[in-house]
């Protein structure tokens, strides 16, 4: 059984929570006492209904507040697939958080208040879930019920929103009527819109081709841990650990290994289930090599006549994290690169994207947090990789501050620079 890792996003109060709270409630999901504290504590709150919201908004600030702050993983599952769903918050000050739940996405949901339209964190959302790569883009027009279910509401708001899908590099847009608390067109077709003739939103989930999405064509396998049993009968077992990027891992290929260049075959792949046949993204699997090569952390396994960009110099699109320290060009800091950890100087801060309008301020000087430019960037050792859009294993990464440890960036390298 496949899985779909789903990020949701859209503007304060659209009902993303409430959204996924159906979907957990609908599929069987929760557990009986996990319902009836959500009846309970809606019958506290004074609320003549039950809010599904609080099935994902787990902090006390959050219920509070009645909005979502942190990023909140759900799990669920039919007999047709299994579901990872990222609940992300609206508030603009949020930005980052969104990143981190759709960084690793295959789809995103945006939500929108049929009351109130496209916002500007509408348009937001959809910018950051095209700039992050996210293949499959489902945009909900909510809360029907408080519009009559009217056909010409939803049709306007479709109209507007594909219009402006167009200026961004979509590969694939669904735009389905729903209203979570109600349910309609959330699990099943609903009956107060006949004049809709798609899916339901959970039929789309279900069936939605997402193999096709993964690079099988480069292979790309980051070594991550060189297992060496120090016991006499497994004295000469020498297997290099990690999850494959892109491509696949044959038994026979010929591979390359960087930064050494060396080329050998596969021996084996294996998996904590015993050997098998083949590997590609993401599995976990330990590849042997037939001959005794030296290769460590950090290195890539690749074909011979398809390899990654090995470069010092990156130009990428970063989102600003930190909250304390912007990013001023000059400062350096350590890189996260797949397995692979160096240390990096921005060069140049070329300029920064107001996500809104999309202008570039190519005068800017900093980054503040949630902030998107396009950096520069020169490592202090070749890092092995892809543009983004071909890989976004390969093509992504974290800047972390030396002193504090604390992530303060994640980018997208684009067109690596030679």
């Amino acid at each position: 059984m496949d899985m779909l890792r789903i990020a949701t996003a859209g503007s304060v109060d659209d009902g993303k929570s409430t959204l996924i709270g159906r979907l957990l409630y609908d599929t069987k999901t929760v557990f009986e006492d996990q319902v009836q504290a959500v009846e309970r504590v809606s019958r506290d709150r004074g609320e003549d209904y039950v809010n599904l919201a609080l099935l994902t908004d787990g902090l006390r600030a959050e219920r509070e507040q009645g909005i979502t702050i942190d990023v909140a993983y759900r799990y669920f599952a039919t007999p047709k697939r299994k579901f990872i769903v990222a609940d992300t918050p609206g508030h603009i000050q949020y930005t980052r958080n969104m990143v981190t739940g759709a960084s690793t996405a295959d789809l995103a949901i945006v939500l929108v208040d049929a009351r109130k339209g496209i916002v500007e964190q509408t348009r937001r959302h959809a910018f950051l879930a095209t700039l992050l790569q996210v293949p499959h883009l489902v945009v909900c027009v909510n809360k029907m019920d408080l519009v009559d279910y009217s056909q010409e509401v939803f049709e306007a708001i479709h109209a507007e929103f594909t219009a402006f899908a167009a200026k961004l590099r979509v590969p694939d847009l669904v735009i389905i009527p729903i209203s979570a608390l109600q349910g309609d067109n959330i699990v099943t077709r609903s009956e107060t819109m006949d004049w809709y003739d798609g899916p339901s939103l959970l039929h789309h989930l279900e069936n939605v081709h997402v193999a096709s999405d993964r690079n099988l064509i480069d292979v790309r396998f980051p070594v991550q841990y060189v297992i060496r049993p120090q016991c006499d009968d497994w004295h000469d077992y020498r297997g290099y650990a990690g999850q494959v990027a892109g491509g696949v891992l044959k038994k026979g290929d010929v591979v390359t290994v960087l930064p050494s260049g060396f080329t050998s075959r596969i021996k084996s792949v294996e998996t904590a289930d015993g050997p098998v046949d083949e590997a590609y993204a993401p599995m976990s699997v330990t590849v042997r090599l037939e001959d005794d090569i030296d290769v460590s952390r950090g290195d890539m396994i690749c074909r011979p006549q398809n390899q990654p960009q090995v470069t010092q110099d990156l130009d990428a699109m970063v989102c600003w994290m930190d909250e304390t320290v912007p990013l001023r060009v000059g400062a350096k800091y350590s890189i996260k690169h797949t397995t692979r950890t160096a240390r990096t100087i921005v060069k140049d801060l070329v300029y920064r994207l107001d996500v809104n309008t999309l202008h570039r301020d190519e005068d800017a000087s900093s980054l503040a947090l949630n902030e998107i430019g396009r950096l520069s960037l020169r490592t202090t050792a070749p890092l092995f990789c892809d543009d983004y859009g071909r890989n976004r294993t390969t093509g992504g990464f974290i800047l972390i501050d030396e002193v504090t440890h604390r992530t303060v960036a994640a980018g997208m390298i684009s067109e690596p620079a030679a």
